[in-house]
C-alpha cells in the first residue's frame, strides 16, 4: 500500500489528521518519567535517555487515540549520544505500536551517496558483511531540498520501496523563513513556488487509489494566506502544517489545505498538547489537549467535503 493510502486509511479510522509532534526537552519532562529513570541507576546520559522515552511513551499512550501520526525531532533524541538513538528506537516502537504514523523529523539534506546513508538510516536497512543492520524504521522523513533533485531523490526510491513517504520543506513555520522562501527578485517566483513544483513533479509516479502522493510538503500553518496557492501548485501532496498552537497558527484556518480529502494535510502539534500534561504533572492532559485539536481540524477538512 502506498505511504498515502495508509495515512488515509489511519485518518479515516480515527477521524484526525493530528501528528503528535515530540521533542523532548530532558530538562521538562513528566514527573513520573524522571523518578522511574532515576530509580533505575546509571550514568547520567542513561538515566536522561530512559527518562526521556518514558515521558514520550507516556504521552503516546495518552494522546495516540486522537492522532494519526507522530512527529519525533530527531535532535531532541540525538543530542543524548548512544543512548538518545536507543531512546528514540524505544518510541517509534512505542508509536508503532499505537498505530500511528512515524515521522522522523530531522529535516535532512545531503549529497546522493550520503542521502543514501541518511535514508538507510531512517527508513530502510544497511547490509554489511556480517547481515543487514536495521535502521530507525521511520515511516516518513522531513527533508531540506537546498541541495536539489538529486539530493532528494535516493530518499524518495527508499521511501517508495517500503510504502513510505517524504516531506520536503517548502514554506517552513520560523521567523526567518520569509527573507529566503518569500522575497524573490522582481518578475521571479519565490523560492517556495520553485520548491512547490519540484514536490509535484517528485511524487508523480507515487500516487495511490487515494490520489495523494508519497512526496509531501512542509508547510506553514502560520501563513494561511499562502495556502490555496501552494495546493494549487501541488494538488497532490501531503502537506504536514507546523505552527498551530504556540507559534499562533490556527486549525479554522487551515481548510484549503484538505482541499483534495481529509488526509491531505496533518497538522503537527508539540507544545499546545505536551505542555498541558507538563503544567497538571500527568500525562492524561495529554489526552484532553490532543482530542480538542483532533475536533477543531476534522470539522475544517469535513466543510471542505
Amino acid at each position: 500500500m502506498s505511504f498515502a493510502d495508509r495515512l488515509a486509511a489511519v485518518v479515516a479510522e480515527r477521524q484526525s489528521q493530528i501528528a503528535l509532534g515530540l521533542d523532548p526537552d530532558p530538562a521538562r519532562l513528566l514527573p513520573e518519567a524522571v523518578s522511574q529513570a532515576g530509580a533505575a541507576g546509571g550514568e547520567p546520559p542513561e538515566r536522561a535517555a530512559r527518562a526521556v522515552a518514558l515521558h514520550c511513551r507516556a504521552v503516546i499512550e495518552a494522546a495516540a487515540p486522537a492522532c494519526a501520526a507522530v512527529k519525533l525531532q530527531l535532535a531532541c533524541f540525538e543530542r543524548l549520544g548512544g543512548p538518545g538513538w536507543e531512546a528514540l528506537a524505544d518510541v517509534c516502537v512505542a508509536a508503532r505500536a499505537a498505530g500511528l504514523i512515524v515521522i522522523a523529523d530531522g529535516k535532512r539534506g545531503d549529497v546522493p551517496h550520503t542521502a543514501a546513508a541518511y535514508a538507510q538510516a531512517l527508513m530502510g536497512s544497511t547490509p554489511t558483511p556480517f547481515g543487514d543492520v536495521p535502521g530507525l524504521g521511520a515511516d516518513a522523513v522531513t527533508l531540506n531540498p537546498l541541495l536539489g533533485r538529486d539530493a532528494l531523490e535516493p530518499f524518495v526510491t527508499a521511501a517508495r520501496a517500503r510504502g513510505g513517504g517524504v516531506f520536503v520543506l517548502v514554506r517552513t513555520s520560523n521567523d526567518g523563513a520569509a527573507e529566503i522562501q518569500d522575497d524573490a527578485p522582481e518578475g521571479a517566483p519565490p523560492l517556495r513556488d520553485r520548491l512547490a513544483r519540484l514536490v509535484d513533479e517528485l511524487g508523480a509516479a507515487g500516487a495511490g487509489e487515494s490520489g495523494l502522493t508519497d512526496v509531501g510538503a512542509v508547510v506553514a500553518a502560520t501563513e494561511p494566506a499562502l495556502l490555496s496557492g501552494l495546493r494549487e501548485e501541488m494538488p497532490r501532496a501531503v502537506f504536514l502544517l507546523p505552527g498551530v498552537g504556540a507559534q499562533g497558527g490556527r486549525a479554522e484556518l487551515l481548510g484549503p489545505a484538505f482541499a483534495p480529502g481529509p488526509a491531505a494535510a496533518l497538522i503537527a502539534a508539540s507544545r499546545s498538547i505536551v505542555d498541558p500534561a507538563l503544567e497538571a504533572g500527568a500525562a492524561e492532559a495529554a489526552r484532553t489537549a490532543a482530542e480538542a485539536l483532533r475536533a477543531a481540524a476534522w470539522e475544517v477538512s469535513s466543510a471542505r467535503a
